[in-house]
């Protein structure tokens, strides 16, 4: 995929749609779409036509036949990925459909170029059945090096994730998962940092049990937090409720240390962290109850849980999900690099260990510079995807799925 901001495409104009062009910049810019091919090799003359083509293929293709291993080493397959959803939960849009998330998916796929030199490919799957998305996905992957799973809602976005992993020998990653999870530590780390604090001394409290929430709560416990809870519209996940989907059993088993039970706003007494992953809004008096230096990433997009001017009042340090307030806590921070350095390494799956080495490499790009209002880089500091790709290469070596 080209990274050049060209669009061959750009001039071609459909009748009675060109007054969105002119009305909404975004439209002139989504014109003919984000994205297309470019070859890496020329076909000037018959000679570079009978190499890249036939009858050159035909010995290329016959030595990956006898040695498959080879596919890594002459297509394309060892540096691309399929970035994947069926339309389900895009962005706050919800379920829009397969052809409604393309854009969304474009975007992607032109950020894993940008920010990681790596090639990706949109796929936008007319089925939402969590037996077909599989069996399709296992079928698509012998093209490509790893699976970006995208906009897929839960709970049926955990066990897609699940499934593909057990059957597919080349990472799947599901960003609206780990890819927030592993930005919110590395913040997180930053902000404890900054108010003199380990991981270990810290009560968080999650608004949202969703894909991104559980997904934080289980990295925060991996990484040593001292305690975390998760709450849903009805409250705490605790394991006295009755009404828990099995993932929520799960974490509610895993989380909670405390015991707390009741509504998000009576979890927030006392605690040092919230973490809004939900939308909607938390009371101010909910905030003002938290404990001293307490830290307030409010994520939702685009009107975070807590506004940061009630936030300021409070927090000591404050995050959110948008890029025109300090601290982003954007994934275009992790799956680039992540991805990199995966694919670096042709790694047959992405552990724990290599996002909890993500994590501490982007938190580490902050440096002596940390301040309240950088705790977490921008997403246009150059140093940010190759210290994320190193660790994640590093990591792979270290934990034996590294297989170059």
């Amino acid at each position: 995929m080209s990274a050049e901001i060209v669009n061959p495409r750009s001039d071609h104009t459909i009748e009675g749609q060109d007054g969105l062009d002119s009305i909404d910049p975004a439209f002139a810019l989504h014109r003919g779409g984000k994205m297309a091919v470019q070859a890496t090799v020329p076909v000037r003359d018959k000679d570079d036509l009978s190499l890249a083509y036939t009858p050159g293929v035909a010995r290329v293709c016959s030595a990956i036949a006898e040695q498959p291993e080879l596919v890594n080493d002459y297509t394309w397959k060892s540096s691309v990925v399929a970035v994947v959803t069926d339309g389900t939960a895009v962005l706050g849009l919800g379920d829009i459909g397969p052809e409604a998330s393309l854009p969304v998916m474009e975007g992607k796929a032109i950020l894993f170029k940008q920010f990681g030199g790596v090639d990706a490919v949109p796929i936008a799957l007319a089925c939402t059945g969590v037996d077909e998305i599989v069996e399709t996905v296992v079928r698509l992957a012998p093209s490509f090096g790893g699976i970006n799973l995208e906009d897929i809602s839960a709970p049926r976005c955990f066990e897609i994730e699940d499934r593909l992993r057990e059957r597919l020998d080349i990472p799947v990653f599901h960003d609206d998962q780990h890819g927030t999870a592993i930005v919110t530590l590395a913040a997180m780390r930053n902000a404890a940092r900054l108010t003199g604090r380990t991981l270990g001394q810290l009560r968080a409290v999650i608004s949202g049990a969703g894909a991104a929430g559980i997904a934080i709560a289980k990295m925060l416990l991996e990484a040593g937090i001292g305690d975390v809870a998760v709450a849903d519209r009805k409250g705490v996940v605790s394991s006295d409720r009755t009404d828990l989907t099995p993932v929520k059993a799960e974490i509610a088993a895993m989380t909670n240390k405390s015991g707390i039970s009741g509504s998000l706003e009576e979890a927030l007494a006392g605690a040092d962290v919230f973490i809004g992953v939900s939308g909607g809004t938390v009371p101010e008096p909910a905030v003002a109850s938290m404990a001293d230096n307490a830290f307030v990433f409010a994520m939702a997009n685009p009107n975070p849980e807590v506004h940061p001017e009630i936030a300021h009042k409070y927090a000591a340090v404050v995050a959110t999900g948008r890029s025109d307030f300090p601290n982003q806590i954007n994934n275009v921070l992790a799956f680039p690099g992540i991805f990199a350095g995966a694919l670096q390494v042709r790694a047959s799956r992405i552990t724990e260990g290599m996002k909890l080495a993500a994590a501490e490499a982007l938190a580490a790009v902050v440096g002596d510079d940390l301040a309240a209002d950088y705790v977490i880089p921008s997403p246009f500091d150059e140093r940010v995807a190759p210290a994320v790709t190193a660790a994640v290469a590093a990591a792979a070596r270290a934990e034996g799925v590294a297989r170059a």
